[in-house]
């Protein structure tokens, strides 16, 4: 994003949305296991995801991502539309589409394993992100603003149409899985997930985002007035996405219409409070440190899914194990998470970005 326009708010919730991800969570979780605490037991039910029809607060993590993802697009393009250098700005579409499909397949389809019978092509919040971002880009860059709207309405009305008459909204049952079976097959990984048919509403999540970062870039000069728009567009969307669910029911693994109107609702509503606090208010107190996860989002993601430090958090600790007995675990987990905080950290200090 052009410096001179990064929003703090942005990258605070965006490292809000990482730091659950890559240590708040694991850690609770490990905790939990440990522990039979009857409230510690209600939080982890939300620290989990929805297992189909519904929706938790962990199912809110990667639509957000998603969100965030089309909140800096206004910003991170206008150099490109300002200069009218086009072909620029493909070449970066595409080279981040690459690389983050490609980081993708090393998180999930365990391309360092080299063993081909697992390797999965898209099966990762990091590919559904590449491919929101260029069905959202080529949208962004084709059409003007009202078209733009209108084909994101349309796109939520093409992903309902054969879920509703080709099938049901079980796993097997449902269009998005024979999509999925048809085209990848047993390279498709995780089989409680869709993800080619669920593409569709992949692409109107990172547009729901873009909506709001043009909205914060349009009303810049009143910026109370952007969060009010913000907070109005989220209370709106979510109505709709639960009035929607009453005929197709809110399920994250399908990506649904619904959840995806719902989700992209409750999203709007965040990013109006953390804007209104700190970009309008300067209230940062406290928050400032999230920041060491959220301009290093996709670094944070990337070792934290594919590198284990609990072997170093071992080798250094393992006289703990007899002491802590069923906590040993959780202690495990924390230690590998706060190696991660600490490289993070470090990397922020000396601004070191890992830019795609």
């Amino acid at each position: 994003m052009h410096h001179k326009l990064r929003l703090a708010s942005l990258d605070i919730l965006r490292g809000l949305d990482l730091f659950l991800l890559v240590f708040a969570q694991p850690v609770i979780i490990a905790i939990g296991q440990a522990a039979d605490i009857p409230w510690l037991n209600t939080l982890l039910y939300q620290l989990d995801h929805e297992v189909w029809e519904g929706f938790r607060v962990w199912d809110l993590v990667m639509p957000l991502f998603l969100f965030m993802v089309g909140t800096s697009m206004p910003f991170s393009f206008s150099k490109y539309i300002r200069n009218k250098d086009y072909a620029g700005l493909y070449r970066k579409i595409i080279r981040r589409v690459i690389i983050l499909f490609f980081f993708g397949m090393i998180v999930q389809g365990n391309i360092l394993g080299f063993d081909l019978s697992r390797i999965y092509i898209y099966t990762n919040t990091l590919q559904a992100i590449a491919i929101g971002y260029l069905i959202a880009s080529i949208i962004i860059l084709s059409l003007p603003l009202r078209a733009q709207i209108a084909v994101t309405v349309s796109l939520l009305v093409i992903y309902w149409i054969p879920m509703k008459f080709c099938g049901d909204y079980s796993l097997y049952g449902s269009f998005a899985y024979f999509v999925d079976e048809a085209i990848i097959g047993k390279f498709r990984g995780d089989i409680t997930y869709t993800w080619i048919w669920s593409s569709i509403n992949f692409g109107v999540t990172v547009l729901t985002g873009y909506f709001a970062g043009v909205i914060i870039r349009n009303h810049s000069a009143n910026k109370p007035r952007a969060a009010y728009i913000l907070f109005a567009t989220g209370i709106a969307l979510t109505a709709a996405g639960l009035l929607w669910s009453l005929e197709m029911p809110i399920i994250k693994r399908l990506w649904t219409s619904s959840m995806t109107l719902f989700s992209s609702g409750l999203c709007f509503i965040l990013m109006s409070l953390f804007y209104y606090i700190i970009d309008c208010l300067g209230y940062t107190r406290g928050l400032n440190w999230l920041k060491i996860y959220g301009m290093n989002a996709i670094t944070a993601y990337l070792l934290g899914e594919v590198i284990n430090f609990r072997s170093i958090v071992s080798s250094v600790s393992y006289g703990l194990q007899p002491i802590l007995g069923s906590y040993y675990n959780a202690w495990l987990t924390f230690g590998n998470f706060l190696i991660l905080f600490f490289i993070l950290r470090e990397m922020y200090r000396r601004k070191i970005f890992l830019k795609i």
